[in-house]
């Protein structure tokens, strides 16, 4: 439904609501909020006091927003003229206080978050990235345009990634870390730049991977990252290697379609 004024008190009376914004019946709206006119927040969501709700932003169910958080505004881009662009948030999202998402740049850019994620405070998610289901970016993560994460990674706190840098499933990077190449799937990075030091063990280990993946993932990162060589004769000799494990077939799949490159191991010098 739409907000009207007859609408329950969910929101508190010194929000400024758009009755152009589309509101489920039980989302609640804190002290001082502004919500603006091409907004959507679906059932369950929880906007924290101080919040900006901006642009054509749609936030799903079960989405609890905290103080401070500026969602929607305008791409930090100096080719964005004010074309029409969006941001669509999933559901069950926890976005602490302070950050900044930015709408897509372009006419028909967006920004995409899916399910499940944990953005902590002054987190910054920039124009036209694409983030999966149960990653957590940690305090003051700053993505740049077109960063991608992919599913149940985890980004440092101070964390920089720059433009249309990947970052794959199940991969961790350490805190304060300088990002400016693809993080390979699986991986536990680190550094300025970000290095490779292996594979994220913890997190396979929670998520279930089998003993057997596992091994057969770090000899595919050992002959990848470590073997000295070149990234084209290690994939071919994984390659050849016969029927791969589907992660390792993912792995191989997301060094082979790297436009950035991948960073590379901390074993290899510089």
């Amino acid at each position: 439904m739409r907000y009207t004024d007859t609408q329950p008190m969910q929101i508190h009376p010194s929000a400024i609501v758009s009755k152009k914004a589309i509101l489920a019946d039980d989302v609640q709206v804190g002290p001082y909020c502004v919500i603006t006119d091409n907004v959507t927040i679906g059932a369950g969501s929880r906007i924290g006091s101080h919040c900006l709700i901006d642009g054509n932003t749609i936030i799903g169910s079960s989405c609890i927003i905290f103080t401070g958080a500026v969602i929607g505004s305008q791409p930090q881009d100096l080719k964005y003229k004010g074309e029409r662009s969006f941001l669509e948030i999933g559901n069950n999202n926890i976005i602490r206080e302070y950050c900044t998402f930015n709408v897509g740049t372009g006419e028909g850019g967006k920004t995409r978050v899916k399910d499940n994620n944990l953005f902590m405070a002054y987190s910054h998610v920039a124009h036209d990235c694409s983030i999966g289901n149960d990653c957590v970016i940690a305090n003051n993560g700053t993505l740049a345009g077109h960063v991608t994460i992919e599913d149940k990674a985890v980004v440092g706190g101070l964390v920089a990634i720059h433009q249309f840098v990947r970052v794959g499933v199940l991969s961790i990077i350490g805190g304060c870390s300088k990002v400016v190449q693809d993080i390979p799937p699986y991986s536990t990075c680190d550094g300025h730049p970000a290095r490779i030091f292996g594979l994220n063990l913890v997190g396979l280990k929670r998520n279930g991977i089998e003993r057997d993946v596992i091994r057969q993932l770090d000899q595919a990162f050992k002959t990848l990252f470590s073997s000295g060589l070149s990234p084209r004769h290690a994939l071919e000799k994984l390659e050849g290697e016969g029927r791969l494990s589907k992660e390792v077939a993912y792995l191989v799949s997301f060094v082979k379609s790297s436009e950035r490159g991948v960073s590379r191991s901390c074993r290899v010098k510089a």
